[in-house]
This record gives structure tokens, C-alpha cells and sequence, in this order.
């Protein structure tokens, strides 16, 4: 059987504002639904949002430790230019 499960890494910007916020979901559609209708505490003040970039991983460890890295000094840097 075949694991049909995929993790999201992304980064929504915010219209309000145009600050940046990264994070990880298993359904990416659900979780900016939930950004934009303020049910997720960074998002109360800075909706409405846009997708502006995000990746797909078969690996849940892989997806988290992504993530992890574009919050991080030098992944911070990398996504402001490469990936935004």
C-alpha cells in the first residue's frame, strides 16, 4: 500500500502588512483558510494572506526539518532570496 499522505513547507505574505510567515500543514488549502479567517494566533492582525511559495514532502521529518531551517538565521536569507 502506498502512502498517499504529503506535508506542505510554505510561505504565506500578508496584505496587510507584506510581512512573511512560514510554516507546515498536511492540507495546505485548510491551513491558509485557517490563516485567513483568523483562527491561527499569528494571523489574528495580519490577514488577508497569499501563498506565496511552498513545497510538498513524501517525509514528515523532511518537512519539519525544512521548516525548521527557512526559520533559522541562513534559511531566513536563503527563502528572502531564492524562494520569495
Amino acid at each position: 500500500m502506498y502512502n498517499l499522505t504529503m506535508y506542505y513547507v510554505y510561505i504565506i505574505q500578508s496584505q496587510k502588512d507584506k510581512s512573511f510567515y512560514t510554516g507546515f500543514t498536511k492540507n495546505l488549502k485548510q491551513r491558509i483558510k485557517e490563516h485567513n479567517w483568523h483562527l491561527s494566533k499569528y494571523s489574528k492582525s495580519k490577514a488577508p494572506f497569499k501563498i506565496d511559495w511552498y513545497c510538498a514532502f513524501k517525509d514528515k521529518k523532511k518537512a519539519l526539518d525544512f521548516e525548521k531551517y527557512l526559520k533559522s538565521g541562513s534559511g531566513f536569507a536563503f527563502s528572502r532570496k531564492r524562494l520569495v
